[in-house]
């Protein structure tokens, strides 16, 4: 039998009543209409409202790295995108001011060294008795002048770039060198290059950003109209993506451009492919005081802007008024008299509703 036959004969012989809730149906009358049930899905929160949001890094997780010394571009050895380590050498300048500074640690080491020769001899003659305690100081004064002399020089070699290994070998080969390794202060991802190969660099030049994208944030644009509304906690789902975020921050201004307050979320794991810079949308949800159900948007039936979900009981279905609290997707989000251990229908709702209707035809 055509079920929309089956349909006009259950609605033909169907009592005269106000729409009662009860839509007496057989097994056999379900099965043709082709109506399909199925239960309802717990939801702890509610949507409260969709927003613009950026994907960013924290600020204590990017690292500018810079030329400490002026000098020529010469290589550059990391590309945007790339993951490098920490200590790894990104660039190398050619600095003649590095050259001076190398020059100037050699001439202190040596300098020190003859004073350090001085020290012995007149600790030495000091505990013989040869000599006076006023010459002694003087020798030692000289020492320590010559010694904090190096220390310096060490330190702007430091400064400048060159490690503790490469100030060592410098000292014992005496050797010059202008080409100053640029290393990675951190690990983590290359965001940017500032400059190229053959640029003239100042002290303290930019020439990449980094990131540690351990933990990502979203900055969330909140109309200032809806931001009473919003607490911290509440959780933040990236829409087309697999991603949530939690609510950290509400900020206290609003932004005189687009009147929006930002919200801080910082996203829960690895950020599910998201990446710095990425403009995304977002949907605000929120825990509520009633118990809610996820149901399929085909299992809500509307009249006279009424929402309805149909329960399967042994004399067919029940027509349940509900409220809708928000939508996501495919889905609607519910509360109403249920318990949670219901069965509903999910398909041929439309044919429920039309069953349901007609029940009061002729009032």
């Amino acid at each position: 039998m055509n079920a929309w036959l089956l349909l006009l004969g259950l609605l033909s012989a169907a009592p005269v009543l106000a729409l009662e809730p009860q839509i007496e149906m057989s097994p056999r009358q379900i099965e043709h209409l082709n109506i399909q049930t199925g239960p309802l899905g717990d939801s702890a929160q509610v949507p409260l409202l969709y927003a613009p949001a950026k994907v960013v890094a924290p600020a204590n997780h990017e690292r500018l790295v810079t030329s400490p010394q002026p000098g020529l571009l010469v290589q550059l050895s990391a590309n945007i995108g790339d993951t490098v380590k920490k200590n790894q050498v990104l660039a190398q300048i050619n600095s003649p001011e590095l050259v001076a500074l190398q020059r100037d640690f050699l001439t202190a080491a040596s300098e020190m060294s003859l004073a350090e020769l001085d020290y012995g001899r007149d600790k030495k003659l000091l505990d013989e008795g040869v000599i006076a305690d006023r010459r002694w100081h003087e020798t030692e004064t000289v020492y320590l002048s010559k010694q904090a002399q190096v220390n310096s020089a060490r330190q702007l070699l430091q400064i400048a770039g060159m490690n503790e290994a490469e100030i060592g070998r410098l000292r014992v080969s005496g050797r010059l060198n202008g080409l100053l390794p640029i290393r990675a202060p951190m690990t983590g991802v290359v965001l940017e290059r500032m400059v190229g190969v053959g640029a003239r660099l100042d002290m303290q030049a930019p020439i990449y950003l980094l990131a540690d994208l351990s933990e990502l944030w979203l900055e969330i644009n909140i109309p200032q109209e809806r931001v009473h509304s919003l607490q911290i906690g509440d959780q933040a789902l990236v829409e087309h993506a697999n991603v949530a975020a939690s609510i950290r921050l509400i900020g206290q201004s609003v932004n005189q451009d687009n009147q929006t307050v930002l919200a801080r979320a910082v996203i829960d794991g690895n950020g599910g492919g998201l990446r710095v810079g990425q403009s995304v949308n977002v949907q605000i949800l929120q825990g509520g005081p009633r118990r809610n159900f996820k149901v399929e948007n085909s299992a809500v039936a509307e009249y006279e802007g009424r929402h309805y979900v149909f329960v399967r009981n042994a004399a067919g279905f029940y027509a349940t008024e509900v409220a809708v609290n928000g939508k996501q997707e495919h889905e609607a989000l519910i509360s109403g008299p249920l318990n949670g251990g219901e069965l509903i229908a999910v398909r041929g709702a439309a044919a429920l509703k039309a069953a349901w209707l007609g029940l009061g035809e002729g009032e």
